[in-house]
């Protein structure tokens, strides 16, 4: 459990009843529905300004799916950011009962309750969660329907022939299937919701609920550019921190009556997530513009660039309020400076200006998406080359050593991911050295380089040439599962997060709860078992290449993107449990990991050798059709891919195995030390013992050389008596003998047993 403070529990302060009060503790809900009217209005207003609605000259659905589309599809929008709000409210800001759990003192311990009540916050937050997730689902199913209508360029029917129609739209075509997709998460993630009120069990609607962004990505406007990788992820990046942005707002003016005296605590952490989702926001939107928008005059005379810098120009708007909030208000709200006054009043009305904003926002965001771009950067089918085709990039130039290098393609998604895991790093180390604490620089540098290598890894040379050539794909998967998790492990990201966060005491789960509560669950204790660790960093290797999942990780983005998730969390995860400082579970001895790390290396020589002399090709619709006018053949390319898997493999396992050995040395110099250490506090009193104890048993040796011989002929019963008395021990139940003490004065008694 997290540790919990002493301080009185939040009290519920109710809104004031007079119109003047109304931002007094929050916004009233008459005043919800501004932020949904003004995003109608935007859409509207958008569509009507680029002309998206007109009437269609070949085959025209009619006026009802031309607005009913773009207005379910924002109702569709913001009910999923509000989902999304609801449930980060739930599991990362808000406490979850109304009195804090404090650890009980003393001898005596009482039964705690086993129901608390509720934080009425956090119950506001859940029935806003359920109550989206109903119009979330509802809205979907709209928008898909509407979908088809538009795509088809048919009027809604409720013919036979309408609904075949419609049902070959959702199973067969990708559009359909990702709608479809949606809908199905939105019923599941509202059921789970209704249902569940642990704040463990909440998380997995949570995640499923920012998965439905994937196939949203896919089928969005840009989707289709040449650029369809970048296009993809930055779109991805972009919907879902405009989510988590839009969706905590829309949590924070629904919970905002219940808030009480947390209100400052409650802001300070939205605060912090909503920097990065502005920064997500920002960086992503520029990309994926970009994309579409290839010059100055596009931007500021189209009317789709017009509404792109009306969307910006609200987003930097934002971006200062939230700068008002973290370095004005929230700073006054903790000081209790005019806490109950003007400043709280001031808070709620900034608050109640963003709902708006963001509502405007969310329907420039669905207007440009009905919208078509200046000019097109669709791929031409009758002109695509075979790599163009397969990867949907044109075939590279002939790979020579300096294109390693030279020859980029950036994946957005973990360029994302690097600069916000440096970012929480960077931010760790300075709050540990603001508190007078340490921390080791040869970590830091091994976090940042694991960090460079993985963008390189998934966007640099072995990226460009990994889609085409078997060997730079081999060169790819090896770097993301031995060298990127190397340095990554060697970080220890998380004993730096557990050291620089403050634990919690209101009952919230912040990040190093949630770490702490991943650490020691069954499924972190399954993973990083080291025997587990190990079978899953070989094993993948066979699984993945000799299965169909290589196949969908080449051809399609989210299988690559997955194949990537996959084998960098296996070698993180194995290096963690041979030579990582991180906390797991359990860790194997040191002559275990050796084992584990030869068996690794064995494994990984026989996957190479097995690969070069294979006399077939592995996906060789894939790689057999490229089309490379340049280079081996595909055979002679995948055999040298084996080489590559061999010797790749085997030195950064190598470099491992010596890391374990060197640890395995310090702990041994570290026991010798600590026995030291206990031998002078104590004043070799184990060794003077262990001493004393060969002093006797000399002694007693001497003393049996010096006994008479022993009488051949005697009864078992008197030669063990004999036995026993010339070697100074006590006798008993002997004929003519009496019970001696050892070292005591003879006695008439023990003379006469002698004599006997």
């Amino acid at each position: 459990m997290s540790p919990v403070d002493s301080s009185p529990a939040p009290t519920v302060h109710a809104a004031p009843t007079s119109d003047g009060g109304t931002f007094a503790d929050g916004i009233r809900s008459r005043w919800w529905w501004l932020g949904l009217a003004a995003a109608v209005v935007a859409v509207v207003l958008a569509l009507l300004w680029t002309g998206a609605t007109g009437v269609a000259q070949l085959a025209d659905p009619g006026a009802f799916t031309r607005w009913g589309l773009p207005i379910a599809t924002t109702i569709h929008n913001l009910a999923l950011s509000a989902v999304v709000g609801a449930l980060v409210f739930a599991v990362v800001i808000l406490p979850k009962d109304l009195k804090t759990r404090r650890p009980h003192s003393g001898k005596a311990k009482t039964a705690r309750p086993a129901n608390l009540p509720e934080h009425p916050a956090f119950a506001r937050a859940l029935t806003l969660a359920m109550v989206a997730g109903g119009v979330w689902t509802l809205s979907a199913i709209a928008v898909l329907v509407l979908t088809y209508s538009s795509i088809s360029g048919l009027a809604l029917a409720g013919s036979t022939e309408y609904s075949n129609m419609l049902v070959f739209f959702m199973t067969e075509l990708p559009v359909g299937q990702a709608w479809l997709m949606i809908t199905i998460v939105a019923a599941v993630v509202t059921t789970l919701v209704i249902g569940l009120r642990n704040i463990s069990a909440l998380a997995v609607p949570l995640v499923l609920a920012l998965l439905s962004f994937v196939p949203q990505a896919l089928i969005g406007h840009s989707a289709s550019s040449a650029d369809h990788k970048g296009a993809v992820n930055s779109l991805l990046l972009h919907v879902s921190g405009a989510s988590l942005w839009v969706g905590g707002i829309i949590a924070l003016v629904v919970v905002s009556g219940a808030l009480g005296k947390i209100t400052a605590q409650t802001l300070k952490r939205f605060s912090a997530l909503a920097i990065f989702a502005f920064a997500a926001v920002t960086g992503s939107g520029i990309i994926n513009a970009a994309i579409r928008i290839t010059n100055w005059h596009d931007l500021f005379y189209s009317s789709y660039g017009q509404l792109i810098l009306a969307k910006v120009a609200a987003t930097v708007a934002l971006g200062v309020i939230g700068y008002m909030h973290r370095e004005w208000i929230i700073p006054r709200l903790e000081g209790g400076k005019n806490a109950d006054g003007a400043t709280r009043r001031l808070l709620w009305q900034l608050i109640f200006v963003e709902l708006l904003i963001m509502g405007i926002v969310s329907g420039l965001a669905v207007g440009l998406s009905r919208s078509a771009p200046p000019q097109s950067r669709e791929l031409v089918a009758e002109s695509l080359s075979p790599a163009q085709i397969l990867t949907g990039y044109p075939l590279p130039p002939e790979l020579v050593p300096s294109r390693w290098i030279t020859e980029w393609r950036m994946d957005w998604l973990w360029v994302a991911f690097a600069l916000l895991a440096g970012a929480a790093y960077i931010a760790g180390i300075v709050k540990l050295r603001k508190r007078g604490d340490k921390w080791s620089v040869l970590r830091s540098i091994s976090w940042f380089v694991g960090l460079l290598s993985l963008v390189y890894i998934t966007s640099g040379g072995t990226a460009v040439y990994g889609a085409v050539l078997f060997s730079a794909h081999m060169v790819e998967h090896m770097a993301l599962m031995v060298i990127a998790p190397l340095f990554l492990a060697l970080g220890s990201p998380v004993s730096l997060a557990l050291q620089a966060l403050t634990p919690r005491g209101d009952g919230s789960r912040g990040i190093r709860e949630w770490i702490l509560v991943l650490v020691h669950s069954r499924y972190s204790q399954v993973i990083t078992h080291p025997l587990f660790a190990a079978a899953n960093f070989s094993g993948s290797l066979v699984l993945f290449y000799y299965s169909p999942a290589f196949k969908l990780a080449m051809t399609y983005h989210v299988g690559h993107e997955l194949m990537i998730v996959h084998f960098t969390l296996t070698g993180y995860i194995f290096v963690q449990s041979m030579i990582g400082a991180d906390p797991l579970p359990k860790r194997a001895p040191y002559p275990l990991r050796l084992l584990l790390l030869l068996a690794t290396m064995a494994f990984h020589a026989f996957f190479g050798v097995s690969l070069m002399m294979a006399t077939s090709l592995l996906s060789g619709e894939y790689f057999g059709n490229m089309g490379r006018p340049w280079g081996d053949s595909a055979l002679v390319d995948q055999q040298t891919a084996g080489g590559i898997a061999w010797g790749v493999g085997e030195f950064p396992t190598l470099m491992i195995a010596m890391g374990v050995a060197y640890m395995w040395s310090k702990s041994d110099a570290r026991e010798t030390k600590r026995k030291d250490r206990a031998a002078d506090r104590n004043k070799e009193a184990e060794l003077g013992a262990y001493n004393d104890m060969f002093a006797q048993l000399a002694q007693r040796d001497e003393k049996l050389s010096h006994r008479g011989p022993a009488l051949p002929h005697l009864p078992k019963g008197q030669q063990e008596t004999q036995d026993q008395h010339d070697a100074g021990t006590p006798t008993s139940g002997a004929p003519g003998t009496t019970r001696t003490e050892i070292g005591g004065p003879d006695t008439p008694d023990a003379t006469q047993g002698e004599a006997n």
